[in-house]
């Protein structure tokens, strides 16, 4: 087992925590609603853009991750990015919680922007385009996730990249 080069300490999900890397998804009364379905539901409107920044014709993914729960403690060694498009992922489980560890940076993740975040099943998540980030992480028990995201089919659709040191997720 390598020794971690860093520990990155995860924090419960706040929608201003958050929107440097993409938007927080929930039903939020804090939030404007409006009435619907004869006032039997509340309608939260334009939650997150769904962007496709490519030139061509990609089409819009509506696809679901079945994701296994993590094995604990958790070494990040990767981090990916898609860098044109939005990827949203909304739980289809609400009693799960998950993770969301992500990272600004250009062409490498700037790891000084690194954050790790716990998510309740009753919040999805967006990232912005480029936003690097690890994949879905269940926590506790598997979850099925709805996902949007432009795709082409291209090397362009996702980048990967190793980082040269774990680092460790510290719940």
């Amino acid at each position: 087992m390598t020794v971690p080069a860093a520990v990155i300490k995860c924090v419960p999900m706040e929608r201003s925590a958050y929107e440097a890397y993409g938007d927080l998804i929930s039903a939020d009364e804090s939030e404007a609603f409006r009435f619907a379905n004869m006032g039997t539901a509340k309608r939260f409107n334009q939650l997150s853009d769904v962007i496709n920044l490519r030139p061509n014709e990609a089409r819009l993914n509506l696809c679901v991750f079945r994701c296994e729960a993590a094995h604990l403690p958790l070494e990040m060694k990767l981090l990916e990015r898609h860098p044109y498009s939005t990827q949203v992922f909304i739980p289809m489980h609400q009693d799960a919680k998950f993770l969301v560890i992500v990272s600004l940076g250009a062409n490498l993740p700037d790891l000084a922007t690194l954050k790790a975040f716990v998510v309740t099943g009753a919040q999805g998540i967006s990232y912005k385009p480029g936003v690097w980030h690890y994949p879905m992480t269940a926590l506790e028990q598997p979850i099925d996730f709805s996902c949007l995201i432009w795709e082409d089919g291209s090397e362009f659709d996702c980048h990967v990249v190793n980082l040269d040191e774990p680092i460790a997720i510290q719940l």
